[in-house]
């Protein structure tokens, strides 16, 4: 299994920009499409956005379309996602996840069967 760790995550006010990284370790990354999940406090983990095996082809949940960008770098084992104009509801714990093989459904946390321990952001209102 892919195993994952994200870092980047901080406090920020409303507006600016953030840069999430997940570094994965392993031989099998670039088998795997990708994914950036959220869980504010006392909700559920909601999917953000996906990226295929490749990188050529993204997804994103209407909440952040236009504002956070996916990508990969399957030669240094790297998921990013660079988030822009944040909002307060943007604040949770962001989760990287890598799918697993076979999966159909790009949205549904079932569907991911290997995650980092996820890294805080704060958006200040």
């Amino acid at each position: 299994q892919v195993q994952l760790v994200e870092s980047g995550g901080g406090l920020v006010q409303v507006g600016e920009s953030l840069r999430l990284s997940c570094a994965a370790s392993g031989r099998t990354f670039s088998n795997h499409a990708m994914a950036w999940f959220r869980q504010a406090p006392g909700k559920e983990r909601v999917f953000v956005a996906s990226i295929n095996r490749v990188g050529d082809s993204t997804y994103y949940a209407d909440a952040v379309q236009g504002r956070f960008t996916i990508s990969r770098n399957n030669a240094r084992n790297t998921l990013t996602l660079q988030m822009s104009s944040l909002k307060p509801d943007d604040t949770a714990v962001y989760y990287c996840a890598a799918r697993r093989l076979g999966a159909r459904y790009v949205e549904l946390s079932s569907e991911y069967d290997s995650w980092g321990q996820g890294t805080q952001v704060t958006v200040s209102p």
